[in-house]
């Protein structure tokens, strides 16, 4: 199967009421294990890229990497552009293939926003991709993005539908209370179902995102301090409100800290119980084993993909 677009994807998950994965990548580790996960839970999935694993991994090997995992497993997957900085940034992706791109104008007013981002939805329309913009504004630190606590902005509903109108973008990030990074919450965890019902009743066939949705798994963050991390007060989404989102109308539930915890709790475990190790396949492999069983619970119990190919 060819990559293709998140059209008919979003279309389902409307209309049966859960959300698709996409899953943040950085090497062949990631690529293997979300797609060994997503086949065998018989998911569609999104494979996205930050434009900081680009600068690392480098287009042409993140989309080769890709086309072997398509000739290993017919399923449907979609190749994304999280928070694409610019539109030179979101041309790049088109031009090579990307099925669809996020430019990300929430650092701008909301005028701002809808002139580049209607730049890149023309753009991107004209060659058959997809767009995913965002309004609101999350915090929290994670590659490039880094947004403090009090800059945070909520969604306001009437604004989303008066953006996706002007804009004409296909798919839209809001703010509800989630946030990058593995320090989403101090206390109690909370996200605005209010606002995501609001939206949803404004604009019911516009697919929703989520951003900064990870869960920040305890067990993955308890196994990285045992062997020698250091993550006090890590904090994340928790699974019970991201299915709970996925039910309410939310479509694309995006997860990045969560894969990267999965790495490197299992390359630290590697690293304290045999320091003797320097065969990157015997920690790298544990490694690619971790994400995979993180993803195929993400897909399965969280967002309710399972068998909906």
């Amino acid at each position: 199967m060819s990559l293709v677009t998140t059209k008919e994807m979003f279309k389902k998950s409307i209309d049966e009421k859960f959300a698709i994965g996409a899953f943040n990548i950085n090497n062949m580790e990631f690529v293997q294990a979300i797609m060994d996960a997503a086949y065998a839970e018989k998911s569609p999935v999104i494979l996205q890229t930050s434009s900081s694993a680009i600068k690392y991994a480098r287009v042409p090997y993140l989309k080769k990497m890709i086309e072997a995992g398509l000739e290993e497993h017919d399923i449907p997957v979609a190749l994304h552009l999280d928070h694409g900085p610019d539109f030179e940034t979101c041309k790049m992706c088109v031009d090579n293939g990307y099925t669809s791109v996020m430019f990300d104008g929430s650092k701008y007013d909301f005028e701002k926003n809808i002139e580049l981002t209607k730049q890149v939805v023309e753009y991107a329309h004209e060659r058959g991709a997809v767009v995913e913009a965002e309004l609101g504004k999350l915090a929290g630190v994670e590659d490039e993005v880094n947004v403090a606590a009090n800059d945070a902005i909520y969604t306001d509903p009437d604004q989303a539908l008066e953006f996706v109108e002007r804009t004409g973008c296909d798919s839209l990030a809001i703010a509800i209370g989630t946030s990058h990074g593995a320090y989403k919450f101090k206390g109690e965890a909370k996200l605005r179902f209010d606002i995501l019902e609001k939206v949803k009743s404004l604009m019911p066939n516009v697919p929703i995102v989520l951003h900064g949705a990870s869960t920040v798994i305890p067990e993955y963050v308890e196994m990285c301090n045992k062997y020698g991390g250091n993550m006090p007060g890590a904090k994340g989404v928790p699974d019970e409100m991201l299915h709970e989102a996925s039910m309410r109308g939310v479509s694309k539930i995006n997860v990045d800290t969560d894969l990267r915890l999965a790495m490197t709790a299992a390359i630290r475990k590697v690293f304290a119980e045999t320091p003797e190790q320097f065969d990157p396949r015997k920690y790298l492999g544990p490694g690619r084993d971790f994400i995979e069983e993180t993803v195929r619970h993400k897909i399965r119990d969280v967002f309710g993909s399972s068998n909906k190919m």
